[in-house]
């Protein structure tokens, strides 16, 4: 069971109640949801549109990163099972960098037949004809980052192990489970499938679920070359970004992809917007109240029972009621939600 402490669940049962439909039921080889692994094609825009972009897996569990993109673009996934190893070899220390990265660079294997995960060391022994209580123990050594021993090394030798298979096995330090790498890759291309054929509800999920935290209304819901801007400025800080910084920009990609693939999104409404959740409306999105940088969860929430009472007659009148602060009201005002609205409750006679 992957019972890890995830986001991923969450979306997948999100991504559920927006669309009706089971995520279990999701084939894993659909070749649309794969082509996402190489290219853009199944996205309907192409890389120069999304700033170089060469890859759909933006956003995905597992493989969204720079990193895991980079080892996609090197390794050109065919099948499920090619990104079962890619995700073992990610998750590993010293097993794809100045490891398989070079022995499959220079042609002593593949990446189907390269290390990936710890089981494969086991299996290919066992395979070669060490017999299977050796062939566990020395994989065990070697997951951990505890190497070979000559004893280990010997009997490798001695069933014809390959020299770059051996040397492979020194410089690992640790290993990942091929039973966490399929459960992993499953939920990846369970996303990726609602991503290609439900895009408004996987970007609704996404940034409610994962982007909650980095999404700026104020800055998105001013439209494509507003986020476009932002973005360069963000790229041009380098390696001085901070970790705020970084998250804003997988939040700005995303929205930036969105916007590229033919959808909108709507500003914060007082009385439409949800607390916390993005809602579909039409061909957009309408973010919630909490995604306006300074408009807290609690706030939003508050609000959004205040207003279960009837319209807010002033600013003044919503203070009170929500109990927010007037950073909150000042914030709601600059964003064009309380448009019209009075300051206080007094009426005017003139």
């Amino acid at each position: 069971l992957d019972i890890l402490g995830h986001d991923d669940p969450t979306m997948i049962r999100m991504l559920e109640d927006l669309t009706g439909i089971d995520a279990r039921e999701i084939p894993l080889d659909s070749p649309e949801v794969m082509s996402l692994f190489k290219d853009t094609s199944a996205l309907g825009i192409k890389p120069e549109d999304i700033g170089g972009c060469k890859l759909g897996a933006l956003g995905l569990p597992e493989f969204g990163t720079d990193f895991a993109m980079g080892m996609l673009i090197e390794t050109q996934p065919q099948h499920f099972s090619d990104l079962v190893r890619i995700a073992g070899l990610s998750h590993g220390t010293d097993v794809w960098l100045n490891n398989a990265q070079y022995f499959i660079k220079e042609g002593y294997t593949t990446l189907r037949d390269c290390i990936a995960t710890r089981d494969d060391i086991m299996v290919y022994l066992m395979y070669k004809g060490v017999p299977p209580k050796t062939a566990f123990t020395i994989m065990e050594s070697v997951r951990k980052g505890k190497g070979l021993t000559e004893e280990f090394e010997k009997i490798m030798r001695e069933n014809k192990v390959e020299d770059w298979y051996i040397e492979s096995c020194k410089r690992i330090k640790y290993m990942f489970p091929k039973g966490h790498a399929v459960a992993y890759c499953m939920m990846a291309v369970r996303v990726a499938y609602y991503k290609v054929y439900y895009p408004l509800a996987y970007y609704a999920t996404y940034f409610t679920v994962r982007g909650a935290d980095d999404f700026d209304a104020e800055l998105i819901c001013k439209g494509e070359s507003a986020v476009h801007a932002k973005l360069q400025e963000l790229y041009a800080l380098g390696n001085s970004a901070t970790v705020k910084d970084k998250g804003l920009i997988t939040v700005l990609e995303l929205s930036f992809e969105m916007y590229k693939r033919g959808f909108e999104m709507l500003k914060v409404d007082l009385y439409e917007s949800d607390a916390t959740k993005f809602q579909i409306v039409g061909n957009a999105l309408s973010p919630p109240l909490s995604s306006l940088q300074g408009v807290g969860v609690n706030a939003a929430k508050a609000i959004f029972e205040a207003r279960k009472d009837g319209e807010f007659i002033s600013k003044e009148d919503l203070r009170i009621r929500s109990k927010v602060s007037k950073t909150v009201i000042e914030t709601l005002s600059v964003h064009g939600c309380l448009k019209g609205m009075s300051e206080t409750n007094q009426l005017s006679l003139f």
